[in-house]
């Protein structure tokens, strides 16, 4: 076999594969093999027959047509291994000649894994963020179950701070058109705990229920949905219900109806306890990927156009299942962001370009640290999950070939990790 490589771009190649009969004759015979059961030759049973006897009596067309799918397949994985070629997608492949059996020519243009070059990453640092869990952050913890744990008493004054009101709202532009995800029905809102837009709380002060007010609210500047941010939006708010919130007394009786504990010691203990579990592994995911970023961004990567393409599309996925919890439409998030779905796409480019470069990174440096992934330690995490889920049906997608793939390439990356922090953790 003879292959000639010409790279068009750094993530592009074209491949010349000519083949000669020593090459086909091998791929020939694996093919008539297939043939033996199914074809019939007068002296001989079933898959006996010699191949000479069986190529006599096949349909010439149908061994063509098998002959070079397999021949096709089996050149190129083996040029692709010869040049150290890396596809990221299936090759576009023309026929160029064919003379049966005896000679083969074909070009195949494949988007492929451009050049990788690491940065020295066994000398990379990365700062650990400090975690600390304050007597202040425990009693806002305290503070917010003494809040739900309150008595609510309907009153038939007029609300005040510290009252939970129910009410009914809606928010429209400037146009007076309705602005998707501002509104609500029922809504139980605590005046003064600051969970609405700044000043939307104490617009609701002095109203009773069954009252009525309409007002303006000029949204931050770094409000999170960016169409929003700096506009005025008139809210029609209804209030249906008036709370007085008579909260419990913080003791050990409070501890006991809050949980399984016997004082109030006990209870803050355990919330400074889940606290700092919390921000130790927030700090831990903030250092290594600090620890991944700056190895990128050491490292020259060339990324194939169609990867990015591919991670945006799986970053819009789990974006629009996200939106299906929240009950809203794809299209109702693009009118709310205020933008089109194009440049919805050219806006999540940049970082699925970074994750697409990290992953191709880590690749890199499992190969480069020879790190594999052993079947038990895949049959001992595949388990483990097993075991979080209730459902037979669950347990069964993780039997699944392509899920296994993605639960051993999940371990590798975290092995992968885990040698960047031991090196990185070396003075």
């Amino acid at each position: 076999m003879h292959v000639t490589r010409e790279q068009i771009s750094p993530t592009k190649s074209h491949l010349v594969i000519a083949a000669t009969a020593e090459d086909l004759q091998p791929i020939k015979n694996h093919v008539l093999g297939h043939f033996r059961k199914s074809v019939k030759v007068p002296g001989f049973r079933p898959g006996k027959a010699p191949i000479a006897l069986i190529e006599k009596n096949v349909n010439p067309q149908a061994l063509i047509d098998e002959f070079l799918e397999h021949a096709v397949n089996d050149l190129y994985r083996k040029a692709l291994d010869q040049e150290k070629v890396r596809p990221v997608a299936a090759p576009n492949v023309e026929l160029k000649k064919f003379v049966p059996y005896t000679d083969l020519e074909f070009h195949a243009e494949i988007e492929n894994i451009g050049d990788i070059k690491l940065a020295n990453y066994k000398t990379v640092k990365a700062a650990k963020p400090a975690v600390a869990v304050t007597a202040k952050d425990v009693n806002d913890i305290i503070a917010n179950l003494r809040q739900r744990m309150a008595e609510r008493v309907e009153v038939k004054r007029a609300a005040k701070d510290g009252d939970e009101v129910v009410i009914d709202f809606a928010g429209k532009d400037e146009d007076d058109k309705p602005i998707n995800g501002a509104d609500g029905k029922d809504y139980p809102l605590v005046i003064g705990s600051k969970s609405f837009i700044p000043g939307f709380e104490d617009e609701l002060i002095g109203l009773k229920s069954n009252e009525e007010k309409e007002f303006k609210i000029t949204f931050p500047k770094d409000y999170g949905v960016a169409a929003l941010q700096n506009k005025k939006v008139t809210f029609k708010t209804s209030v249906k219900k008036v709370n007085e919130l008579k909260e419990p007394k913080i003791d050990d009786e409070f501890a006991k109806k809050a949980g399984p504990f016997k004082s109030l010691t006990d209870l803050k203990a355990d919330i400074k306890t889940q606290l700092k579990a919390e921000r130790e592994n927030e700090a831990k995911n903030q250092y290594e990927n600090r620890l991944i970023q700056q190895i990128v961004e050491k490292s020259t990567v060339e990324v194939p156009e169609v990867l990015v393409e591919e991670q945006v599309q799986r970053m819009e996925d789990e974006e629009e299942r996200n939106l299906v919890y929240r009950g809203q439409t794809w299209q109702e998030h693009l009118e709310a962001e205020g933008i089109t779905e194009e440049q919805h796409r050219e806006r999540q480019k940049p970082d699925a370009e970074l994750r697409v470069k990290a992953g191709l990174v880590l690749s890199e440096i499992a190969d480069r640290e020879q790190l594999s992934v052993e079947p038990e330690e895949l049959e001992i995490r595949k388990e483990a999950l097993k075991s979080q889920y209730k459902d037979p049906g669950m347990q069964a997608e993780l039997d699944k070939p392509e899920n296994q793939q993605d639960l051993a390439a999940q371990l590798l990356t975290e092995k992968t990790i885990a040698k960047l922090v031991e090196y990185s953790s070396k003075s």
